[in-house]
């Protein structure tokens, strides 16, 4: 996050407070640089915004390294850095006074710092604690086509149900149809739910690439182990048919016609190349698999 981010954060924050605040029940680490600066029981979820919450922390739970470079806002915050003696952390967020007083936000994805609630590492953003993913069996038979070429089907599916999500259908790699149309792609993302994806961008009939329209885990969570090594598309963005009813595309972030897809995935015409806009990752507020 710009300097210029974290103000504007900041002064939306002291004019509006948090879209909601409440205490983790999780023991929350930050290791940094071989010592942990951060090992506690008293961490904040703050949604900033309504979409996941970051960990906002007492400034009195900060060990092994100390507020710095502090400039103070008259809305009730300070910007700068935490600082260990010979590396710092920047774009450091605290408050003065309101509802968020004494707690400091560092930032989640900062370069060295691993982040644990309890045991368990974290990645992207806290997990939130309203959200749930579901893996379940099932014997329904799913299509998948684009551009009038059948990418693959199966009887032998996985179906992810993730809150405030579309229904994502995760298929073996040997649904494929025909292998040929798909081209790995170096894109990968990390969600906090699923993992770390790679990416398969799909050859359309008219010879262009769709970029990263199929993605895949290697090593998913624990919590979504099943769904390793099988594959999903971007149903907003494909045609999908089960048990031989076409579905409609799920309205979702993802939403478009298909020419606009095209478009965006290729990055011909104006529309330009696919923006990152998946609330599960962190790029902006936003990344790409779900």
């Amino acid at each position: 996050m710009a300097s210029s981010d974290l103000l504007t954060l900041g002064r939306k924050l002291a004019a509006e407070g948090p879209h909601k605040l409440e205490k983790s029940p999780r023991r929350v680490r930050a290791l940094y640089k071989d010592s942990y600066i951060v090992d506690t029981q008293e961490a904040q979820y703050v949604w900033e915004h309504p979409y996941y919450p970051q960990y906002w922390l007492p400034i009195s739970a900060l060990q092994h390294v100390q507020l710095s470079e502090q400039k103070e806002h008259p809305e009730g915050f300070t910007t700068g850095s935490l600082s260990n003696g010979s590396a710092s952390i920047p774009n450091v967020l605290a408050f003065t006074k309101g509802p968020l007083e004494e707690l400091v936000r560092i930032p989640f994805n900062s370069t060295g710092i691993v982040w644990f609630e309890e045991d368990e590492q974290v990645f992207v953003h806290p997990k939130d604690p309203y959200k749930r993913v579901d893996i379940l069996p099932s014997t329904r038979h799913i299509k998948i086509g684009l551009d009038g070429q059948v990418l693959a089907e199966s009887s032998n599916v996985l179906c992810l149900f993730e809150t405030g999500l579309p229904t994502r259908y995760y298929l073996p790699k040997t649904s494929v149809s025909d292998w040929a149309l798909l081209k790995e792609s170096s894109t990968t993302t990390k969600c906090p739910y699923k993992g770390e994806a790679n990416y398969y961008s799909v050859k359309l009939a008219s010879g262009e690439l769709a970029n990263d329209l199929v993605w895949y885990y290697i090593h998913p969570t624990s919590e979504s182990i099943g769904i390793a090594g099988r594959l999903c598309f971007y149903n907003e963005k494909v045609d999908v048919w089960v048990d031989g009813v076409k579905q409609e595309r799920p309205k979702s972030k993802f939403g478009g016609d298909t020419k606009t897809f095209i478009q965006k995935m290729t990055g011909k015409g104006e529309v330009g190349g696919l923006p990152a806009i998946e609330m599960s990752h962190d790029k902006a507020m936003f990344g790409k698999a779900s």
